[in-house]
């Protein structure tokens, strides 16, 4: 993998087996196989969508090992980093333990958001059955007035050719019926990676970002 979170296999459900990637317990297997199971490179469609909103919360969705929830901190943003890996959270803790960022074991897919009026949701390559729309929409829901959302995807044909269908799950271009009045599209392109993932498929990134009107 060639960034945080480059590729995640399904999201977790209770109808899976205990080593099954991806459930809690598949991922906490993953992590504990290896001393680091991503790079600490930041994302790169974080940097360019972000580096010129000013400082405020982000809340980090799927946050593996942390890269991009440090690089926020790093620029004054003070972060709510997520993942569904208990191994992850800790991991990412004891490399930065810093009280601007807290790590905190969380299944978005099937819990409550735990963070809400923030100034950033961002999520990378973090998969949302369609069937579990209703999670989609509750993270919509924890971006505050002026607040921004960042949703980044591998392109559909990477993601076939990796061996999943993108059609089973919420692409960021399905985030569009979800804004509701009082938001305005930033940024909605396909981007070459620079480096391909995945064993060379994913070439290209789908980016989405959206703007919440202040109120």
């Amino acid at each position: 993998m060639t960034t945080e979170n480059s590729h995640r296999p399904e999201a977790a459900t209770e109808s899976r087996g205990s080593n099954d990637p991806g459930t809690a317990e598949g991922w906490d297997e993953r992590y504990r196989s290896a001393d680091r199971l991503w790079t600490s490179d930041v994302n790169p469609a974080l940097v360019a969508e972000v580096s010129d909103i000013e400082p405020g919360t982000a809340l980090d969705v799927g946050s593996g090992e942390g890269a991009d929830a440090r690089w926020l901190a790093d620029r004054g943003w003070q972060v709510t980093a997520l993942d569904i890996s208990q191994v992850a959270v800790d991991r990412a803790r004891e490399i930065d333990p810093r009280p601007s960022i807290t790590w905190l074991r969380a299944d978005v897919i099937a819990e409550d958001v735990p963070a809400t009026d923030v100034d950033l949701v961002t999520m990378h390559y973090f998969p949302i059955p369609k069937e579990n729309v209703d999670a989609a929409r509750r993270l919509v829901d924890a971006v505050g007035p002026g607040g921004s959302l960042l949703v980044v995807a591998h392109a559909p044909e990477g993601v076939r050719a990796h061996g999943f269908n993108p059609d089973a799950y919420v692409q960021p271009k399905d985030f569009v019926a979800l804004l509701g009045d009082g938001w305005e599209i930033v940024t909605d392109e396909t981007r070459e990676r620079g480096k391909a993932a995945g064993g060379g498929h994913h070439t290209h990134d789908v980016v989405f970002r959206a703007r919440r009107r202040a109120a």
